[in-house]
This record gives structure tokens, sequence and C-alpha cells, in this order.
């Protein structure tokens, strides 16, 4: 392996009102470690303040613990219950203000976005999802921990949408393979 290669820590976060899943990777070159993956519980907390202060302070010392050079969240799918994603909404701007406090880059990616990179369908299961994760990181998961797989399927999502990123250009007008394409004209084959 190239020892010239930088190390990028990335923060995954599932967030919830009842349970949150968390992960950090490392990310040297194209391969990929998991640090930590788990879970907070929060359905025990009296009231939805006491768990969006859970929520930050468990954020903030984990980015104190594993400093992180990025935050992938996912966004809260819309549901017809107004009221619980109003307050997923908060869970999530709280993760993302725990984050941003300490100057860490924040992005949010939806759902079917993450299944679809970890799986090539947007419409997996979070088994699927926990399965694919197993295979891409050659070590077995825990099954009960679903929403700390979907964390660490975030920080994959982010992963590969920052190489993409990286292979199309920041200044590209073309994006994906269009840009590939026309950046790489001997890789088509005629």
């Amino acid at each position: 392996m190239d020892t010239n290669l930088k190390e990028k820590i990335i923060l995954g976060v599932d967030p919830g009102t009842r349970v949150m899943g968390y992960a950090v990777i490392s990310v040297t070159g194209s391969a990929l470690k998991i640090i930590q993956y788990g879970v907070l519980r929060l359905e025990k907390l009296p009231s939805h303040e006491m768990k969006l202060k859970k929520i930050f302070e468990r954020l903030t010392q984990i980015i104190s613990e594993y400093l992180p050079d990025e935050m992938a969240i996912e966004a809260p799918f819309y549901g017809e219950n107004v009221q619980s994603m109003l307050k997923l909404g908060r869970a999530q701007g709280v993760a993302m203000a725990a984050a941003l406090s300490r100057d860490i880059n924040t992005v949010e990616y939806l759902p079917k976005k993450v299944k679809q990179s970890v799986t090539g369908s947007g419409n997996a299961s979070k088994e699927q999802v926990a399965y694919m994760l197993e295979q891409m990181f050659g070590q077995k998961l825990e099954r009960k921990f679903l929403d700390a797989t979907d964390a660490l399927a975030v920080c994959v999502c982010h992963h590969m949408h920052a190489r993409t990123k990286a292979l199309t250009g920041s200044g590209s007008s073309k994006k994906g393979w269009d840009a590939f394409l026309s950046e790489n004209p001997d890789r088509l084959k005629k």
C-alpha cells in the first residue's frame, strides 16, 4: 500500500428519535475500514428535548474521540405523520449542529441514494444493506444494530460520492459517465 496516501475519517449518522445509528470509518486510498459503529438508544428518555440533548452530547463525544474529517447523514424520508417528521428533522439538525460546531463538513444523502450506493437498488431492505456491507468490509456485522449498519452505509455512500466528484473534477460542467468518457476517450471501446 502507498504510504503517501492520506487517511480520511468519515462519521456516518442515521438519525432517529428512538434509536440513532452512528459509524466511523477510515478511508485510505480505496481501502475502507470500520473504526466504530453502534446505536444510541433514546426510547427511555422522558422528553423529546432530552433526546436531542443526548444526541448532541454523544455525537460531540464521538467527534472528540475520532476527529472525523467529514460527516455524512441520512436525510429524513417523507412520511404521512407530520409530528414524526418534525421530530426526526430536529434530531437530524442537532446531529448536524454537533458536527458543524467543530467545523466538520456535513453532507446529507437521501435513503434511496444510500441504499443504491451500497446494494445497487434504492429499494433494498436493511438486511440486504447489512449483507452487502459485510461483503465490502469482510467482516460479520451485528444484525441487532441495523440502525448502525445504516450509518455505515451512509459512510460508504459518502465515500463513493466523493470518488465520483474526484473523477468528474469539481470544475467540470459534465457529470457522471459523460464527464468520465470525455476525460478518458481511450477507455471507450469502438
